[in-house]
């Protein structure tokens, strides 16, 4: 069994963030399990990447990326992936086909920004960079919960 990766205390945030989109993935998953109407799940994923996974995305390309430098070949996947994964959440065609590649193409974009990207950050950033990202990392006040828990029906 693989060892837990050892985060540095800086970039912990960012991996909390990691953690529940791997929960949206299994999210998407259970609502087609339980033959949710697609709809339904959309409204959730709509929400979510608004609230969550824009800022995210922002802060790891203001912040995060530049530690390792934009000709760094894995910043050129994660912002690429990024771009795609955008696509994905502002599409509105086939939302049956568009939230299973979503469902998929961010669980393998949070897996190598955690094993691959993330691990190299850590390797050569300074305290200050360290620092920096951790201070810009602002989760959104929440004032509303999600109430149609279509993963639990």
């Amino acid at each position: 069994m693989p060892q837990p990766i050892k985060r540095h205390p800086s970039l912990q945030p960012l991996s909390r963030d990691h953690h529940f989109g791997l929960l949206l993935c299994f999210k998407i998953r259970e609502g087609f399990r339980r033959k949710v109407e697609p709809e339904r799940i959309k409204r959730y994923t709509d929400w979510f990447w608004k609230l969550y996974l824009v800022p995210h995305f922002e802060l790891e390309e203001k912040y995060v990326f530049p530690i390792l430098g934009a000709d760094d070949p894995r910043v050129l996947q994660a912002i690429d992936e990024h771009r795609r994964l955008r696509q994905l959440f502002e599409s509105t065609d086939e939302i049956s086909v568009t939230l299973s590649r979503i469902e998929e193409e961010l669980e393998q974009h949070i897996r190598f920004e955690e094993r691959v990207l993330f691990n190299a950050i850590q390797e050569v950033a300074t305290p200050n960079q360290l620092a920096t990202c951790e201070e810009h990392h602002k989760m959104p006040e929440v004032t509303e919960v999600w109430k149609d828990e279509f993963w639990l029906d």
